[in-house]
């Protein structure tokens, strides 16, 4: 049956977010057609093979599944047709650098257990920071992550002013770290839950407490791995997308946004105008404004606002498998402020940095090679701002490797056989991420989440946008809820049409 469409939308970008965008205007009763740069969908969550090794060259940790399989609901399709993916026992393992170990175990008692038995913490104090975890979320989720806090409409109804009501519950006039502190006497497990912002690339030193709501995503909600590997999340959207009636257009690097009367038109690629009824960027909104709408006002207090860290990855072929380790790992340094105050306020890589391992081939055997692993490499690093890049891989292979030496008993160094590097510059040119920052705007900032660019243009008509650079921030289910918070707003728009 050919399906009937009164309207056209037009997607800039086949990131996670924009494929999810795509769905939701189709289900709207869009016909949608996406434009990407490069000759492949999923942005930063890719793939890539060499010497008989598969890495997932982006994202590698999945939290809250629910976002990806609302889409196949939404769509009317079954999920495990199209996706699988299994809960992992074990969430992340801790290395330290005096010999301890920790493991971070999905089951809450032996987790409880671990801390106790490990670091000498009480039990209770665990208890109460996960349960505080889950309350801050419950909190906000539905404020601060599923509508636009841009939109007079969110504000007037009971469920938000109760939530308003509550805010000092989220500790926002604290940092992370002020508020851990109190929670815990060992610094490990202080710095343990420190690390938490880096998953919004935030320094912990100054970021609200309120982002001790991200735990949850993990301790509440569990860590899972896609079967095949984190680029699965991005083949069984792209195909559900097709399946739904997206059009595709790769290779095809838009170069305009075209505006009249400070309303959007369409898009110009090739040299050659496309006209729609809305268009939505799922590109980095700074590089958005500066490249695609250059002649046109920029909202300058959003696009200068500090940017996030960003990574450096080393993609390594390990020759051995290391028992100790699990999928995910992290191997912390002893100096954690000065780590991120050579970061944030530096613009430098620190000389022992914390480094995380991801090693898929541990689910995946298929990953790496009979006997070995492939260690998927990384370390917080600041976006690019003309740093000597060349120089900062240099220095943090060789500190990252002796790290790893040191605390694994073992020289990583020979047990290399093959190597890929992502440094910021390359996240910029292959994601168009302005300066390579992996989360837009950073959260160092009590109001980061008001600071953040709305999920629509309050300049120009039929111009909308999704993905990390904007509300509500960055990581996989982020920016599957910056594309539902896009498809409600168009779905209101309609209806009030």
């Amino acid at each position: 049956m050919t399906k009937t469409y009164n309207k056209t939308a037009c997607i800039i970008g086949a990131g996670i977010a924009g494929l999810a965008t795509a769905i939701r205007l189709s289900q709207l009763g869009y016909k949608v057609t996406v434009f990407e740069a490069n000759a492949y969908p999923g942005g930063k969550l890719t793939e890539f093979e060499q010497d008989g090794y598969r890495f997932d060259a982006g994202p590698s940790l999945f939290t809250m599944p629910q976002y990806v399989t609302e889409l196949f609901q939404l769509s009317s399709k079954n999920p495990d047709d199209y996706f699988k993916h299994k809960r992992l026992p074990v969430i992340c393992s801790y290395f330290y650098e005096d010999g301890t170990e920790l493991t971070a175990y999905a089951d809450h008692n032996k987790l409880v257990k671990e801390f106790e038995d490990k670091l000498g913490e009480d039990p209770e104090s665990i208890r109460k920071f996960i349960a505080k975890s889950k309350e801050m979320y419950d909190l906000t989720k539905n404020v601060f992550l599923k509508k636009s806090l841009h939109k007079l409409s969110t504000y007037l109804n009971i469920g938000t002013l109760k939530s308003f009501l509550q805010l000092y519950k989220l500790d926002i006039n604290k940092t992370m770290d002020e508020v851990n502190t109190s929670y815990f006497k060992n610094p490990k497990t202080v710095q343990l839950f420190n690390r938490y912002a880096t998953y919004n690339g935030s320094d912990p030193y100054q970021a609200p407490a309120t982002l001790n709501i991200i735990p949850h995503l993990e301790y509440g909600y569990g860590a899972f791995l896609p079967k095949g590997g984190m680029h699965s999340i991005t083949k069984a959207i792209f195909r559900l997308a097709k399946d739904v009636g997206v059009t595709f257009h790769f290779s095809s690097p838009v170069s305009q946004i075209m505006v009249e009367k400070k309303t959007v038109k369409g898009i110009k690629v090739a040299g050659k105008v496309h006209r729609y009824d809305l268009v939505v960027s799922n590109m980095d909104m700074v590089n958005t404004y500066k490249k695609l709408l250059p002649n046109n006002p920029h909202p300058n207090r959003l696009l200068n606002q500090p940017k996030s860290s960003s990574a450096l990855i080393f993609y390594w072929g390990i020759k051995k498998q290391f028992e100790q380790m699990d999928v995910h790992n992290i191997f912390f340094s002893e100096e954690y402020q000065q780590e991120f105050e050579t970061i944030f306020k530096s613009k430098d890589i620190f000389d022992d940095p914390t480094v995380y391992v991801n090693i898929t081939s541990k689910v995946e055997k298929k990953d790496a090679p009979e006997g070995c692993e492939n260690w998927f490499v990384m370390i917080n690093v600041p976006n690019d701002q003309g740093q000597d890049w060349q120089a900062f891989i240099e220095k943090a292979r060789k500190s990252i490797l002796a790290k790893l030496s040191r605390i694994l008993g073992e020289d990583v160094a020979v047990l290399i056989e093959t190597e890929a590097i992502l440094d910021p510059p390359t996240i910029e040119k292959r994601t168009s991420s302005f300066g390579g920052a992996l989360y837009g705007n950073s959260s160092n900032n009590p109001f980061a989440a008001f600071l953040r660019h709305p999920n629509f243009s309050g300049s120009f008509k039929n111009l909308y946008f999704c993905g990390g650079s904007v509300h509500p921030g960055g990581g996989i289910p982020l920016c599957l809820l910056s594309a539902k918070i896009v498809g409600d707003l168009v779905s209101k728009r309609k209806q009030s049409s």
